[in-house]
């Protein structure tokens, strides 16, 4: 090749970048810099205008190329996300939230399973250190505050569901006491007024959280929680031997909110092998709005969702902003949100 055919060439590449990012703009009816925002996920920008942008960019059929845009930006667009959640339970949820963020950015995410092992998860740190990632984003399977992965790591680190002991790291935590509160606040509404707690293990984060809501939300109704608090377990038989026990105590409970739908599916059995009919005897509630247990049983099972897709979201838009230098240390709080379906329905009509 000639250097005037390569000149030509090269000015031709030009062209039709410019030609595209124009395209593209005129389109979404954004400018080329927001064109140019949009795709790198950089700058302040609505998630709406993202999407557009995006949107208009695959119907041109102009996307930047990604080598190009690493070598410009001196970044690989790529996340690192650590979970102690070898089960998935949390971190599917949770990962897919990070995506729907992130992908705005066409940015990737690597997902490695420390497996809850300190050692495992500084092989991963280092790992994806090596391979260049932009940030990372730490992953707990419960709200247990936890150590920070290191204190000298070059890209920002973003900590979802299970929050940074630090308080300068960036954590996004669902409110779990926000969550026994709207539950409780449910059962009053339907007319319930005998109602207790079953929930899992006495020094479980989740457990003494949602405790705590349980017991503010009884004191601002003015009503005395049935037995206190009963702990156990996070499972279906700890629902069944605790309905059990209340019942044998408080037979006049006329509603049970669990800290799982494990153990409100084990509470519900319970109440139906003891002659109780749900919601007309005995309301229920759970915790987590987990399909295979809110809806393999009838009637379903209300729950209260900590909205773990929007953790993750919210986690991918803290890293974000890192990135673009606009970081915001400190607490994230997501709120939940209440399902209600027919095992929080109204009491039985006395005669």
């Amino acid at each position: 090749m000639t250097e005037n055919s390569f000149r030509e060439s090269g000015r031709a590449a030009r062209d039709s970048t410019a030609s595209g990012i124009a395209a593209v703009a005129a389109l979404a009816g954004v400018s080329t810099g927001t064109v140019s925002k949009a795709l790198n996920g950089t700058g302040q920008l609505r998630e709406s205008t993202r999407l557009r942008v995006r949107a208009a960019a695959e119907e041109v059929g102009w996307l930047p190329n990604g080598s190009a845009r690493s070598m410009r930006s001196g970044r690989t667009y790529t996340v690192g996300v650590i979970t102690t959640d070898s089960y998935g339970r949390f971190s599917i949820p949770i990962l897919r939230g990070v995506e729907d963020a992130l992908g705005l950015g066409e940015m990737l995410c690597f997902l490695c399973d420390s497996r809850d092992d300190p050692i495992r998860e500084q092989h991963y740190v280092r790992t994806l250190l090596a391979r260049q990632v932009d940030g990372i984003i730490a992953v707990g399977r419960k709200e247990d505050p936890r150590i920070p992965l290191g204190r000298d790591i070059p890209v920002p680190v973003i900590y979802a569901f299970a929050p940074s002991t630090d308080p300068e790291d960036c954590s996004v935590i669902g409110d779990e006491q926000g969550g026994a509160r709207r539950a409780i606040d449910h059962l009053v509404k339907t007319g319930r007024r005998r109602i207790a707690h079953i929930t899992g293990l006495e020094n479980h984060a989740s457990a003494v959280l949602r405790a705590e809501g349980f017991r503010t939300a009884m004191a601002e109704h003015g009503l005395e929680p049935v037995d206190g608090v009963w702990f156990g377990s996070w499972s279906e038989e700890w629902g069944h031997n605790g309905v059990r026990s209340l019942l044998a105590s408080s037979p006049d409970v006329d509603a049970i909110f669990c800290g799982s739908d494990q153990i409100a599916r084990g509470a519900a059995y319970e109440l139906a092998a003891l002659g109780r009919s749900i919601p007309e005897d005995v309301a229920l509630i759970g915790v987590d709005n987990w399909s295979p247990f809110t809806d393999g049983y009838r009637p379903h099972l209300s729950s209260v969702d900590l909205n773990l897709t929007t953790i993750g979201r919210r986690a991918g838009e803290a890293l974000l902003k890192a990135l673009d230098g606009r970081g915001e240390p400190g607490i994230q709080t997501v709120d939940p949100e209440l399902i209600v379906r027919e095992s929080s329905g109204p009491a039985r009509r006395r005669p």
